[in-house]
């Protein structure tokens, strides 16, 4: 199957196939006590939460962490978030579509802000690798923007028939789009995870409340 022919999806994890909002909110309510800062609810996280992810603390704090308090925050926040993730599963229906679209003869990948090393066997721990056929996590310091990665990552899947433009994004954030926009791609944007539905329709693309939607929308928009 030719370039022209083939729809691709980008998946993202944190938020989007991996329902993790508890074990989110928790490591950012650990680090943010790190600096005597209130803790916040998922509705408020969502109202506030935008990359580069120190934005997002200075919408919490009134100012820019400096590099030593976003370096501390940045060290508990992980550190919290692995020791919670185990709690936390696929988003339900999530292992059906991405059998769905590979038995359809459709390839996907999976991009995400989330260290490379610690992505790849939790990926693998729910048994879903074989449905990508690529998976890139973040390597190098975190709280930059998904942009150049995802231009990177449809740069490296060229040689696997994966045109951006027969490609659609589906991801939690608005910074998916913006992803998506950058690297010549489409996107959808689900409303189960990091962004509440108006920031997210403030981003120009489809917004959707299921994985199920978010895939036939993106069967929609490569058609």
């Amino acid at each position: 199957m030719g370039k022209h022919e083939s729809a691709h999806i980008v998946w993202d994890w944190n938020g989007t196939l991996f329902h993790d909002n508890d074990a989110i909110i928790g490591a950012t309510n650990a680090a943010s006590a790190e600096l005597g800062l209130a803790p916040i609810t998922l509705e408020q996280y969502r109202e506030l939460y935008c990359v580069p992810v120190p934005k997002f603390y200075e919408r919490l704090m009134g100012r820019l962490p400096t590099a030593a308090e976003w370096e501390a925050m940045d060290v508990i926040f992980h550190r919290y978030y692995a020791e919670h993730r185990a709690r936390c599963g696929l988003t339900d229906g999530a292992a059906e579509l991405l059998a769905g679209w590979r038995s359809a003869g459709r390839s996907q990948s999976l991009l995400s802000m989330y260290v490379h090393d610690e992505l790849v066997p939790l990926v693998r721990g729910f048994g879903i690798e074989p449905h990508f056929i690529r998976v890139d996590g973040r390597v190098g310091p975190s709280g930059g923007s998904k942009a150049e990665h995802m231009v990177r990552h449809l740069r490296q899947l060229a040689d696997a028939d994966v045109a951006p433009g027969r490609t659609v994004v589906i991801g939690d954030a608005a910074d998916d789009a913006v992803a998506a926009r950058a690297a010549g791609a489409r996107a959808v944007l689900y409303t189960g995870g990091s962004h509440g539905r108006a920031s997210l329709e403030e981003a120009g693309a489809p917004v959707v409340d299921s994985l199920a939607e978010a895939v036939e929308e993106a069967e929609r928009l490569v058609a």
